[in-house]
């Protein structure tokens, strides 16, 4: 009988393990700098050579980043699903806007869904958390800047998605962070101005959402969601309907205005 060769497995390998699994539940995030190594090196109980070797072989497969006399971090290019160039251009296209709005229909609602079924004491405590500090927004209407007010709204629904324990949700929310925040800035300005009932409206389905995952209602948690897009959705299209009508009636009195010269 042929055996194989039983290869013990090196203590910097169950580090680089322990590391990737923080990485990837999202316990360390992308750019955050990673504790001193003598720090680190006594919460995992082992040596600081065995620590370096971890981070080196982190680093090599792009994980990580040392920087001299800087510490170690979590590479920046993990939180990005998009390079700055095609945000911009996601940003300031209408078709892109209603895409994103659409996409949001199916991860959001899987993120909701699965928040109600998973999330612990620990995410019901920063959801809590985020969501209180989204309806402050909402009662400091008038003093609130739509810059903050997009950020708390974009933290709240990151909460959730931190809170379906599902790595790939969770990442392409967080690689979506900063789209989905301006988004939300781009969506509110014009929404405000559209309806007088639509802070009101969008409290009111974020109570609703946040109250339907504390109570561990899925399904209504995810319908929600569904609800709250379907109206801004309706909103935004009201909204180019009468901008279209608008440039619509310009033309046309600009094009009397030509006639009337001619003539």
């Amino acid at each position: 009988m042929e055996v194989g060769v039983v290869r013990q497995r090196r203590l910097a390998d169950d580090i680089v393990a322990q590391l990737e699994t923080m990485i990837l539940e999202g316990t360390l995030k992308a750019g955050e700098r990673l504790p001193a190594e003598r720090a680190l090196a006594e919460q995992f109980g082992v040596s600081r050579p065995s620590l370096r070797e971890a981070i080196q072989k982190l680093a090599a497969k792009g994980l990580l980043i040392s920087r001299h006399g800087g510490g170690n971090f979590v590479a920046e290019s993990l939180g990005s699903t998009f390079s700055d160039p095609l945000l911009h251009l996601l940003e300031n296209n209408r078709d892109a806007q209603r895409d994103l709005l659409e996409f949001r229909h199916t991860l959001e609602g899987s993120c909701a869904y699965y928040a109600a079924l998973r999330a612990t004491e620990v995410d019901q405590q920063r959801l809590t958390e985020a969501f209180m500090a989204l309806q402050d927004c909402y009662d400091r209407e008038g003093t609130v800047t739509r810059a903050e007010e997009g950020a708390a709204d974009a933290q709240f629904h990151l909460a959730i998605a931190e809170a379906s324990h599902n790595a790939v949700l969770l990442h392409t929310i967080r690689g979506l962070f900063d789209l989905l925040k301006r988004n939300v800035v781009t969506n509110i300005g014009g929404m405000y101005a559209l309806r007088d009932e639509t802070r009101d409206m969008l409290l009111r389905q974020h109570r609703e959402l946040y109250e339907a995952i504390m109570a561990r209602r899925a399904s209504e948690a995810r319908e929600v969601i569904h609800r709250h897009i379907n109206y801004v959705q309706e909103v935004l299209a009201e909204g180019q309907q009468e901008a279209q009508r608008l440039a619509r009636a310009q033309r046309r009195h600009g094009d009397r205005s030509v006639i009337g010269h001619k003539a």
